[in-house]
């Protein structure tokens, strides 16, 4: 099966006669627009980084092993990326009091203050990616994503 590109026509967006883009591939190329265009620069961490926080943000203290679920990554690419919020002041690991072969997951006043300088540089980008959505649009497709997110089954 060959792809041609039409001139004037968005790649995603259907015409009458074509097949339509299913929604993974809708949601791919959406996450690498987005991937490409924050930068380190922009948000003071990579993206990867941002991400983590802000869920350690949301959800602190959590459990290391329910954060690499929640961010489907494996444990060794989630000590990784620990130890570099850690190195950095962002978030600290300590033992679950109540279950001492756990370790909990928890966000520093500067981490949270990096988490906040670097959602005005994220919401710079969405700005940018998504400016085709009316207000509502855009309330509409977080809503959405939050309940295909919340639906979705647990890895593993």
């Amino acid at each position: 099966m060959s792809t041609t590109t039409t001139p004037g026509v968005t790649p995603g967006v259907t015409t009458p006669g074509d097949t339509p883009t299913g929604v993974t591939v809708l949601l791919t190329q959406l996450s690498r627009v987005v991937y490409r265009r924050t930068s380190e620069d922009l948000l003071g961490m990579r993206l990867k980084e941002f991400v983590m926080l802000a869920l350690v943000r949301d959800h602190s203290p959590i459990p290391q092993q329910e954060l690499g679920e929640v961010l489907c990554i494996d444990a060794n690419n989630l000590v990784l990326l620990l130890n570099q919020l850690e190195s950095r002041g962002f978030a600290y690991r300590r033992r679950d009091p109540t279950d001492r072969r756990r370790h909990l997951v928890e966000i520093t006043e500067e981490g949270r203050a990096a988490c906040e300088r670097a959602e005005h540089g994220i919401e710079s980008v969405e700005e940018d990616v998504l400016a085709s959505l009316s207000g509502p649009e855009r309330s509409e497709l977080h809503a959405l994503l939050v309940k295909a997110l919340d639906g979705s089954p647990a890895p593993g």
